[in-house]
């Protein structure tokens, strides 16, 4: 027979001891009579199915709206009921059938005959149910106890039991107020060992009474005398004096207040007062665990609700007259709330998002990012890392919304760019951060495509016209040309000495550069538009000179990337301002030095000849391969000349296949549109050739004069061709008149 259903969501306890949900449902229960069991079966809302659970292990009842359980080792599961009145009817349902007071918030399994035989060897097992006095001279005994069922899941039930049962939690913390008056040490010792004991259990309805407001500061002076220290610590000196609670707006709720106290020191006990847990112990405080994390859970609804509490603070944030240590402790309070928010669901976080959406979060961010605090800087990009991680559509859109002022720098995403240019941090840790959001915020992957096909276009549109130019003045800055240099030539990349030999200044460019590599695999047009108008690989191939080879490997993987998409454009952008050269100079200065530099460089030719880059294999040899052909432990630049010589004898055989074709023709226009033909045709029918043939202007001299030396070839052979054939004079015409009825005409011979 099954009751009444019961609207739950359902939890899973995963590896990283969180907890993960599995669903919404509505819940049933039955009792197994094969099993005399209770079970439970929740039917999901999206598709009807759900395991079935039976419980064959204790239960806990956890805030009126919880009921936990294990389902095995490593396994929990918890049912949050949507109203406590449904929770009630289950957990009364679930006590009827074992046999226990509804009253309890923990139930225990009957133990069959099987189970009573294996424990009949443990010598006084009535000590299991059969608590010592709570008195001082008993301490030991009673600390014995505890530690003596934490290897049996069955005996800890029933120790938990009987603690609840008999109010003991509250005797034994007034016999440590006891204690602690008459400096008994040895009886505090035993304290210790029976509060961390009990906390390993591993209960929430013991946690309830332990936590509580008039007993929890007592928990923590147990905890103080660990007996492996000589002097014990001052736990509940830095929780009452040095810790203090800031309320930046009053909080007039005082259950939410208690409930802030309560989580922070439970929190405080978990992460600085318990020892790590060894292997052994790893599962014993997965209740604790649960217990902050549905505290926070609470914390962040009661707050969400309260409306004119968060409109507050985000107004005293951007107010101009708040004071700069009201404004800090603001941030703080805003980045604490959204480091709780990330225990909500994922629906209810997204509700929490769009709640400070609606308040104004991304305006407060652009003004409190730009400030000169350093605290609050690194407040707001972490609470500027859970938005952009929440929705970086939301993000994209309050930006492209902003009001367009003629100062760049006030823009949401150029104040983020100018924050990560100017860290202060020798290793840039914050730059880094600042750098992977703003990958993320340009990432076409994430932009939406179904519901706004034009976002990706829009906001790339927005990024390249307004933020671009703020991205790139750091690699600009240091990397201008010596325009003063007697020396300096057209396609030179010869450098003004200030190019970055500072180790800071160098990380930064090695982090610009990884974005703008980024750009190029995944923007195609506007940074294509980008790099040509603002000639920004040679720019970046300065870098080759620096002596930080990480920043010279960067700017070579910039151009292995643009090189890498085989457009033509970009091939004849580099043969026009021969880029190769600080490429292959760096090749040449590294000498017979097997590192990674020469490694990278290598494999940049090897995929040219690889891919059989028909332009830039022709600009390679005809240029550098004099200073090239002199490697040879590997055959990389072999085959380079290879490649450009079987294009040779392939345009050759092309040429002599089109003059065999054209002997026949009489009339020299036929002959014209063949020459034509031929000077448009393309070995391989690759469309980069046909491109390559309608911008030709735009191709080195070299590479020009190699073609325009098979156009005069082409022209001195169609001209000896010609005047090979011996056409009829004006009295052969006439016979061939007279004779035209009679034989078909005949076709003009070569001479011999």
């Amino acid at each position: 027979m099954s009751d009444t259903r019961r609207r739950v969501k359902v939890y899973t306890l995963n590896e990283d001891r969180q907890w993960d949900d599995r669903g919404t449902g509505h819940v049933s229960s039955t009792f197994v009579e094969r099993l005399r069991g209770i079970s439970l079966l929740v039917r999901a809302e999206s598709d009807g199915k759900f395991p079935v659970s039976i419980f064959n292990n204790p239960l806990s009842l956890f805030q009126d709206t919880l009921i936990v359980w294990s389902e095995a080792d490593n396994y929990d599961l918890a049912l949050s009921f949507q109203e406590k009145a449904g929770c009630d009817e289950i957990w009364e349902r679930i006590c009827q059938v074992q046999g226990r007071d509804p009253a309890l918030d923990i139930t225990q399994d009957p133990i069959d005959e099987s189970e009573e035989e294996r424990f009949e060897e443990i010598p006084e097992t009535s000590h299991l149910v059969e608590l010592p006095p709570c008195e001082q001279g008993r301490l030991e005994e009673i600390a014995d106890l505890v530690t003596s069922v934490l290897s049996s899941p069955i005996r800890r039930e029933k120790l938990a039991l009987a603690l609840m049962t008999e109010g003991y939690i509250k005797k034994l913390l007034g016999l440590f107020r006891v204690c602690e008056e008459v400096d008994n040490r040895e009886g505090l010792h035993h304290l210790y060992e029976i509060v961390r004991g009990v906390l390993f259990l591993n209960k929430a309805a013991l946690f309830e009474v332990m936590f509580s407001d008039d007993c929890i500061m007592d928990v923590v002076g147990c905890l103080e005398y660990d007996p492996a220290l000589v002097q014990p610590k001052r736990h509940r000196e830095f929780l009452t004096k040095t810790a203090k609670f800031k309320e930046v707006i009053p909080i007039t709720d005082s259950e939410l207040r208690q409930k802030i106290h309560q989580t922070y020191r439970v929190q405080y006990i978990q992460d600085i007062i318990l020892p790590t847990p060894s292997v052994f112990e790893e599962n014993f405080l997965s209740t604790l665990t649960s217990f902050i994390f549905f505290n926070k859970v609470e914390i962040v609804s009661m707050l969400q609700e309260d409306e004119k509490f968060l409109t507050e603070v985000f107004a005293q944030l951007t107010d101009d007259a708040t004071e700069d240590s009201k404004r800090r402790e603001l941030v703080n309070f805003v980045k604490e709330f959204c480091a709780f928010s990330q225990t909500l669901q994922p629906q209810n976080r997204d509700a929490f998002f769009k709640t400070l959406a609606n308040l104004g979060i991304l305006p407060a961010l652009e003004i409190v990012m730009g400030m000169d605090d350093l605290q609050v800087r690194a407040a707001a990009t972490d609470i500027f890392s859970y938005l952009v991680e929440f929705s970086p559509s939301m993000v994209r859109e309050f930006v492209m919304q902003e009001p367009q002022q003629t100062d760049d720098d006030v823009l949401l995403i150029n104040v983020v760019i100018k924050q990560m240019i100017c860290d202060s941090d020798p290793e840039l840790g914050g730059a880094v951060q600042l750098m992977g959001l703003l990958r993320t915020l340009i990432d076409p992957e994430n932009m939406l495509a179904s519901t706004n096909k034009t976002e990706k276009t829009e906001f790339l549109s927005f990024f390249y016209k307004y933020c671009m130019h703020v991205l790139t003045a750091p690699l600009l800055a240091n990397t201008a040309l010596d325009k003063n240099s007697k020396d300096l030539q057209e396609g030179s990349t010869k450098v003004n000495p200030v190019c970055p030999d500072n180790f800071q200044t160098a990380q930064l460019l090695a982090l610009i550069l990884e974005l703008l590599t980024f750009c190029v695999e995944h923007h195609t047009y506007h940074i294509k538009t980008y790099i040509m108008n603002k000639d920004l690989l040679r720019r970046v191939l300065v870098l080759m000179n620096s002596k930080h080879t990480f920043l010279a490997l960067c700017a070579l993987r910039f151009m292995r990337r643009i090189i890498g998409l085989k457009d033509e454009y970009y091939n004849r952008y580099i043969i026009k301002g021969n880029l190769f050269e600080p490429v292959i100079n760096a090749l040449l200065d590294n000498g017979t030095r097997y590192n990674l530099l020469n490694s990278a460089i290598i494999e940049l030719f090897e995929f040219i000849k690889v891919e059989d880059i028909k332009s830039l294999i022709a600009h390679i040899v005809d240029n550098f391969y004099k200073a090239l052909e002199s490697i040879e432990y590997v055959q990389t630049f072999k085959g380079l000349k290879g490649r450009y010589e079987q294009e040779k004898d392939r345009q050759s055989q092309r040429l002599n296949s089109s003059f065999l074709n054209c002997r026949y023709r009489r009339d020299a226009r036929s002959l014209d549109e063949d020459e034509e033909l031929w000077f448009n045709d393309d070995d391989d029918d690759d469309d980069g050739e046909a491109v390559e043939k309608r911008m030709g202007d735009d191709f080195s001299d070299s590479y020009g004069k190699y073609m325009e030396a098979k156009k005069g070839k082409l022209y001195s052979l169609t001209t000896a061709l010609v005047g090979l054939v011996d056409y009829p004079d004006d009295e052969d015409e006439e016979e061939d008149d007279e004779e035209e009825d009679q034989s078909p005409r005949k076709r003009p011979r070569l001479s011999s």
